[in-house]
């Protein structure tokens, strides 16, 4: 199997050290499996994404010393997007929501004992909506959740190859799935789709066969072997980094500007300082 990676970042703000760490490791990675390093925009949220964040991700990716064969931008994506949606409510496999984040923590503000409330993909879904009267066509502009309890007696457990954080191979169950994830949204009001359908699309249309990317992302892999199989896409192998922290061992956010490649940079930087800084 040819090894083809990427590194995903979203225009939304600068990159930092933990970026810098997680696209070098991809394209050391590839190259010494002798395969792809691929670069892809997340910009699917438009409200936060700017272009002028964009020009300053290639420009750094470049100082760092990397090199991609193509650019894949998600804004452009969006007939795929929908052409999965299409797929999952053809097979009543996604249902419309109308609940507000302050609906949602209304309903799980008395949870029951052992009863978790928070996923990966933040408030775990009570299924408020999941019994409402199906609409004929998908609606869009609506928020669109997986039936997960749907999905799964369809599915049947499911395993993916870690090579990263916790290495091995790892089943996910229903029970564990239900209870710690839920029925998450799949398309956003705003958006018409999420991160967890497009980046499951288009790691399939980039033909990926590893995901390098940060341990913060682990317990979301569980969520994106669902949708491969439901869509009927290979699952890749997946390597979870551990991820560049600060001094007070709070991982770094784009928020973090003293963190920033750009101002490094600007301090006289070098691209190997910048390796030794994050351990390659």
């Amino acid at each position: 199997m040819a090894f083809v990676t990427r590194f995903a970042p979203s225009p939304t703000g600068p990159l930092h050290l933990g970026h810098a760490y997680s696209a070098l490791l991809a394209s050391d990675m590839a190259r010494a499996a002798g395969g792809a390093f691929l670069l892809r925009i997340e910009d699917i949220d438009q409200s936060r994404c700017r272009p002028e964040w964009e020009a300053q991700i290639y420009d750094d990716l470049r100082w760092l010393g990397l090199e991609w064969s193509s650019v894949m931008r998600q804004s452009d994506r969006m007939p795929a997007y929908r052409k999965a949606l299409q797929s999952l409510w053809d097979q009543e496999l996604i249902y419309s929501c109308t609940c507000s984040r302050h609906d949602i923590k209304q309903a799980l503000s008395a949870p029951q004992e052992g009863v978790q409330t928070m996923g990966p993909d933040g408030l775990v879904y009570p299924g408020t909506c999941r019994g409402r009267v199906r609409e004929d066509e998908m609606p869009l502009g609506s928020a669109l959740r997986l039936d997960a309890g749907r999905a799964f007696r369809r599915l049947g457990p499911l395993e993916f190859m870690e090579t990263g954080c916790r290495p091995g191979s790892h089943v996910v169950t229903e029970p564990e799935f239900r209870e710690g994830i839920g029925d998450i949204v799949i398309a956003r009001r705003e958006m018409e789709t999420s991160y967890h359908l497009s980046v499951v699309v288009d790691d399939a249309a980039q033909g990926i066969s590893h995901v390098i990317r940060g341990e913060d992302l682990f317990e979301a892999t569980k969520i994106h072997v669902v949708l491969q199989k439901l869509l009927g896409l290979s699952s890749p192998i997946y390597h979870h980094h551990p991820l560049i922290r600060d001094d007070h061992g709070k991982r770094l956010a784009k928020r973090d500007d003293a963190r920033a490649l750009s101002k490094y940079r600007a301090e006289g930087a070098t691209p190997q300082d910048i390796r030794r800084m994050v351990g390659l």
